[in-house]
């Protein structure tokens, strides 16, 4: 079975699993334990911030977030079909009483006119515009590589209001490979930032939240607040420490993998590849096949590959390190031999 259905279902490597036990660790709701730390600063530095803090999943970290930023009944600004607002439960607003707002963007990315003109005015109606939220690299818009011009211009433009503005980074490394712009240079653009050790990076779980060092020491206490309070962490944050030192270098590769299959797949008469392929993710409309997504992947999954629905008519593929170039190959022929 070639499964890609996410890069989050890539398996630790040798080297993680190695670190994980051989991790020196302590109590870390007492920020005892070493290895997090190490972890810790290792996100800081990288993001160019003053301090981070280590979580469960670029979820929570998202949440961590707003709440820390938000009080209850701000608005929260963000694109259209951002993860923060598709996938994550409406969390935002069940924990945080906060409302989202969205804005239709451009392969992920908003209008900065739009978003100023969506700040919302000194007045007893409204709510108040509490925090404006990024995502880079964009998932729903297929990888996309938010360009670090209109992240600066959005920027300005909150700074200007006195909004904070966190990113979604979840696959910021991603991006950063991709364009050639450093993971400082996209955080300089940014208040607060959270990134994925699990996407793509490949370490079995966590994520990181990066800001000033007023902004992580609320954002602990939010975490502890939610649970994620852990305590001899480190056998879990050592193989994100692997991930950042070892993994990033080679995300190139699933970025090239990506693109012959999107290359094999677009010369397959009745399909139809919606994204520019950025990064790792590859969408695929099949309904000129006269398939649904759903009828696509189950006929696929017959045939050895997993992928996932985007879309009424649209599947996913996203590549990772534990498909191969010649996994991407036999995955063109099977779905030819699907179709």
């Amino acid at each position: 079975m070639i499964d890609l259905r996410s890069d989050t279902v890539t398996k630790p490597t040798r080297a993680m699993r190695e670190a994980a036990f051989e991790a020196e660790v302590g109590d870390d709701v007492y920020e005892e334990d070493p290895t997090v730390k190490k972890l810790e600063n290792r996100a800081a530095e990288i993001t160019g911030k003053e301090a981070a803090l280590f979580v469960t999943s670029g979820t929570q970290g998202n949440q961590i977030s707003v709440l820390t930023h938000c009080n209850p009944g701000d608005e929260v600004l963000m694109e259209a079909s951002a993860h923060l607002f598709l996938y994550e439960g409406a969390s935002m607003s069940a924990l945080a009483g906060v409302q989202p707002r969205t804005l239709q963007g451009i392969r992920g990315a908003m209008n900065p006119q739009e978003v100023k003109a969506a700040i919302r005015p000194d007045d007893i109606h409204f709510p108040e515009t509490g925090l404006i939220c990024l995502e880079n690299s964009h998932n729903k818009a297929g990888g996309a590589i938010l360009p670090l011009e209109n992240m600066q211009e959005i920027y300005q433009t909150a700074q200007a209001s006195g909004i904070p503005v966190h990113l979604d980074g979840a696959r910021i490394f991603n991006a950063s490979v991709a364009s050639g712009i450093t993971i400082k240079e996209y955080a300089e653009q940014t208040t607060t930032i959270q990134f994925c050790l699990s996407k793509g990076l490949g370490a079995p779980v966590g994520s990181m939240i990066a800001g000033s060092e007023d902004f992580i020491r609320k954002a602990r206490k939010w975490r502890k607040r939610l649970g994620g309070g852990l305590r001899q962490v480190g056998m879990i944050a050592a193989p994100g420490l692997v991930a950042l030192n070892d993994m990033v270098e080679r995300l190139a590769e699933d970025h090239e993998h990506a693109r012959q299959l999107a290359e094999g797949l677009g010369n397959i008469k009745g399909l139809e590849i919606e994204n520019h392929v950025d990064t790792n993710i590859v969408l695929v409309n099949v309904e000129g096949r006269g398939k649904t997504s759903h009828e696509f992947l189950e006929e696929l999954k017959h045939e050895g590959v997993l992928a996932v629905p985007f879309g009424p008519y649209t599947v996913r593929f996203v590549t990772h390190y534990d498909v191969s170039r010649e996994n991407i190959g036999h995955v063109i022929e099977r779905v030819n031999q699907c179709l």
